[in-house]
Formats: structure tokens, sequence, C-alpha cells
């Protein structure tokens, strides 16, 4: 069979927001025909110049845990890394061994292990819930348990139920900030961003991290566009999460996510190949043709066909209502620019059935607008 002249995610944009294997992430996506957007929301602070971690981890060798909560491999690794850096790296590791360690998942479980550290339990699901209801079913009421966290601000903290929770069952929670991180610079690359969401710029942004949801919901706040931030992800800018844990930032607020099954990179980026095409495209029987309408182009039996602003202005506004007239002046609203001349409505629907290959797709009907020639029984 012919391959087809188009990629599965031709037409689309995405937004990355990665701090790590932020380029891994956008080849994939750009391999697949995405038109990509990519800014780092946060930068981490170094593990050896975390004083806190340090001062953490002498802490905890001086009294060991009953229960130490081990939730991501690279965590868990750097965290060792650090120790060895101060040489504390053996005592560490002999204080972690007197504890029951439960892993939250194979990444973190693989890290254990590499470090001698067996796990006692570890769900399938590298679910917090089932881990919480693993150790409320044995009792954690008196126990000292420490939770390796995946990042923190002095105003944001991953997992503040599952800690809540622990403590509520009468355990004392010490919380392992295993690595730090802050928001980026203001007005670089971020920061345009977070604009291009607040302004529908793109068909999905992408997040792997809690923390980079949370520093894009700041950095919105701080640009005076949180609302507008927020009515996008509502609405047409797909929030595609590597998993729950990074979704939950946004769950709390109202706004529809969706995660692969497995949470990792190359999951997360065949997630987006076969569900952004379902939640952000349009397919329309027009004069004898199939459209597929886009986020920058629209396909024509299958075929792409790429359009200017205008013209994908235009096509938007003719299939909100396919087949039904829509008049000039409706279309010149939809027009980019914001002109007063009904001349540029004329200029872009001639432009747009050029691109478009048939210019019988758009009908003129006098004295009234323009539609779409949608086949019989199609609207």
């Amino acid at each position: 069979m012919p391959e087809p002249e188009w990629a599965p995610l031709t037409g689309f944009r995405v937004a990355v927001t990665s701090a790590r294997r932020a380029d891994e992430l956008s080849t994939l996506l750009r391999r697949r025909g995405a038109t990509v957007t990519s800014a780092a929301a946060i930068e981490m602070v170094p593990l050896p110049d975390d004083d806190e971690l340090h001062v953490h981890t002498e802490a905890l060798i001086a009294e060991p845990p009953d229960v130490v909560i081990a939730t991501t491999g690279i965590g868990l690794r750097g965290w060792i890394a650090a120790a060895d850096g101060w040489g504390l790296a053996a005592d560490l590791t002999s204080a972690l061994s007197k504890a029951r360690i439960v892993s939250r998942g194979p990444k973190a479980t693989g890290a254990l292990r590499a470090a001698a550290l067996p796990e006692e339990w570890s769900p399938e699901s590298e679910s917090s819930r089932e881990v919480m209801e693993y150790l409320r079913e044995g009792g954690v009421d008196g126990l000292r348990i420490a939770v390796q966290l995946h990042g923190a601000t002095a105003d944001w903290d991953p997992f503040p139920e599952f800690l809540d929770e622990l403590r509520a069952a009468g355990a004392e929670v010490v919380p392992i900030r295993v690595y730090r991180w802050h928001p980026v610079p203001r007005d670089g690359a971020f920061d345009a961003l977070v604009v291009g969401v607040a302004e529908h710029k793109f068909d999905a942004v992408s997040f792997t991290s809690a923390p980079a949801v949370a520093a894009l919901l700041m950095r919105a706040a701080e640009l005076g566009v949180a609302d507008e931030v927020l009515d996008a992800l509502r609405t047409d800018v797909h929030a595609m999460c590597v998993g729950p844990v990074t979704a939950r930032p946004l769950v709390r607020l109202g706004v529809p996510t969706s995660a692969p099954e497995r949470m990792r990179l190359g999951a997360l980026a065949r997630h987006i190949t076969d569900e952004l095409p379902l939640l952000q495209s349009r397919t329309i029987t027009v004069a004898g043709h199939v459209l597929e309408i886009r986020g920058t182009c629209v396909l024509v039996d299958g075929v792409a066909k790429d359009l200017p602003p205008a013209g994908m202005a235009t096509i938007r506004a003719l299939a909100h209502r396919p087949g039904q007239v829509v008049s000039r002046g409706d279309l010149l609203g939809a027009l980019p620019g914001g002109g007063t001349d009904t001349h540029a409505v004329e200029t872009a629907v001639m432009r747009l059935r050029t691109a478009l290959g048939d210019k019988n797709i758009v009908a003129t009907v006098v004295k009234r607008g323009y539609r779409l020639a949608v086949d019989d029984g199609a609207a």
C-alpha cells in the first residue's frame, strides 16, 4: 500500500513543557508530523547544592525511619549520588536498609535494587493510592515514615493529600524532597508558551511532571492570564500528561486531562498521536471530498493542504455550522487582524478555494455569504 502523504500529527501544534528529555519528546512528536514549541517550565536545584536535602539526609542517618516510600527512580539515584558527594552514601544506604521499603513503581524498584535496597512491596499500577491502602492495611500509627518526593517549592508541594492521610493515620511523616525546583526566569520562551496557551495557539500541551503544571499555572497568574489559560485547557487546548500524579493539579481545577496507561515518555508520545486527532479534528464530507480540519491545515481526501491563518479562520467559521450560510460580516469577524473591509473576506475565500484544490467546496450564496457545499445528509 502507498505511504500516506501526511503523518498522524500533521497540522497539530503541541507545546512541550519538560525540563528533562524535552528534545527526545519533541523529536518523537515532530517525527509524527506535529509542529512543536518547547520551553522548559522549571529549573532544578542541583542536588549537591541542596542544603535542605543535606540536612535531612544527616537527620535520617542519625534516626533511621521505620518505613521508606520511594516514588521515582531518578530521584532515588540522585539522592544517593548526592550523598556520595557528601561522603554519606554508605551511611545513608545503611540507615535505609533497616526500614521497610515500599516502591511506587518499576523505575523506583530498579533504583532500589541497584542500591542493594530490596523493596518489601510495589503496586503493579504504579498508583500512590494503592501504596496508601497497603500501608494502612498493615497499620502506620506511631511509625516514622520517610517519603521521597519528586519536587517542591516553598509554595507548592507534591502529594499533599498523601502526606496528610499518613499523618491522619498516626504516622510521623518525614518528607524528603530529593530534588527541588524553581520556575524559569521571566520574559523568556516559557512566558511566550504560557501566553500561547492563553491565546489558544496550541492544540495540546504536554506535561511530564506535576511541578511543570504548577509552574505553568503560577506563571499564568503572574502574567495576568490565569483565567484565559484555564479556559483554554478546559476547552480546545488539551492537557496531555505522562501520568495521574502529573495530572493531579489540573484535575483539582476541573481541567480535563488524558494520560497513557504506562508512565513513559514514549507512551506519552504515542498517546498524543492516537488521541489528539480524535479530540481536535473535524471531518466533513463536502462536494464529494472528505475534509478533515486540523490545527494548521486541512486534509482533503487524505492530502494535507497548508492554509494561511486567514484561510484556517475562514474554513473553521464555515465548518462551525456545516452547510449553513455564514454572512460576510461574520466571516470578517473571524478573520485575524480585526479589519473592517468585507473585501478581505472575498480575498480569503478565493485563496481558500485555490488552496483546497476545488472551488466547489466553498459555495457562494448571492447577497448572503458563503457556505460549505455539504453533501446531502452529511450536515
